[in-house]
């Protein structure tokens, strides 16, 4: 087998964040459920535009953010996604390729607009997601580059390309390259909601070994496995899936395989200023420790220092040189 081109190939949403701070009052007003992603309409988009305060617009998407992570932790690193030929798009394909990241997606030519997020930043860090998908929605097979995927060491997809029927196809395909090229597959399971609407065939892509690396967070691994324990849902992981991290906030991660569980600490912050970003982040290290074969608990190490710097400040990408932290912490990159 070929040495791999890409530490990871990252397919997901490709959505323009406009991000603004705001607090619990305004929430309850537009009737939003805190910390969690809301799929909107054009029409509310505009509405939540309208209302919310002075924001920041910058490139975003979940494995967008991870492709960007990657690259700034000096690896190589490849995106897929789907924007349109508007001034969106225009942003958005040029932050990727400025961040070092291959992004060769072709655009939407009719049809919907590039993707936006309203992201809302209460005091706490704690952010709540209203996202327009336009032109993510379009993604389909015919958007899997072979040869991409066949020169990634591992090919990273997005909980949230199982709502559009085009884009689940896409993720099959891109799985089945990925394996038939001697690969592996990550999935990051998006979003508790996002769990609750596919949790059957999540469950599936695991136990058919569709899925070789599993990313979630506490609260995404409760609805996963339908259970209040963490040590029950820990548990169930282990048989599922040869290798999993699981987020658990300021208490750092946890890696399970087959063989069991081992805790990792997070890495220390001054202040939280901004969770958007912070899981996405954290795969950046951990795929690019285990694309490089570093030892799991470190990749995990490497995966909360990258967390750590995304969420000191406004903006789901890094604002330093990741690679750098990560010398300054002793990791040999």
């Amino acid at each position: 087998m070929p040495e791999p081109e890409f530490d990871a190939l990252c397919i997901g949403n490709a959505i323009v964040d406009v991000l603004a701070r705001t607090d619990d009052d305004f929430l309850v007003a537009e009737g939003l459920h805190k910390g969690t992603m809301h799929l909107i309409d054009a029409e509310r988009a505009e509405s939540l535009y309208a209302h919310m305060g002075p924001a920041i617009e910058a490139s975003g998407g979940s494995a967008g953010n991870t492709a960007a992570g990657i690259a700034s932790l000096g690896g190589r690193a490849a995106f897929i996604g789907k924007i349109a030929n508007d001034a969106f798009g225009d942003v958005y394909a040029h932050d990727m390729r400025a961040t070092g990241v291959h992004f060769a997606t072709p655009r939407l030519a009719d049809g919907a607009p590039t993707a936006r997020s309203m992201i809302l930043i209460t005091p706490d860090g704690e952010r709540t997601m209203n996202t327009y998908l336009g032109a993510c929605q379009a993604l389909g097979p015919a958007d899997i580059d072979e040869a991409t995927v066949s020169a990634a060491a591992i090919t990273y997809l997005e909980g949230y390309l199982w709502d559009p029927p085009e884009a689940k196809q896409a993720f099959r395909r891109a799985a089945a390259i990925a394996h038939a090229a001697g690969r592996k597959v990550s999935l990051t399971l998006s979003d508790p909601f996002c769990v609750d609407r596919y949790r059957a065939e999540f469950l599936g892509l695991m136990r058919d070994g569709t899925v070789d690396i599993l990313f979630a967070n506490e609260s995404e691994l409760h609805s996963l496995y339908e259970t209040a324990s963490l040590d029950a849902a820990l548990a169930a992981l282990a048989g599922d899936c040869p290798l999993s991290a699981v987020t658990v906030g300021a208490e750092g991660a946890i890696v399970v395989s087959h063989d069991g569980a081992s805790k990792v600490s997070a890495t220390p912050v001054d202040s939280v200023v901004d969770l958007t970003g912070a899981g996405d982040l954290f795969a950046s290290g951990f795929l690019f420790g285990v694309a490089r074969d570093m030892d799991h608990v470190d990749a995990a190490r490497l995966g909360t220092l990258a967390a750590a710097e995304v969420i000191g400040h406004i903006g789901p990408r890094p604002a330093v040189s990741l690679r750098g932290l990560a010398r300054e912490a002793g990791f040999d990159l």
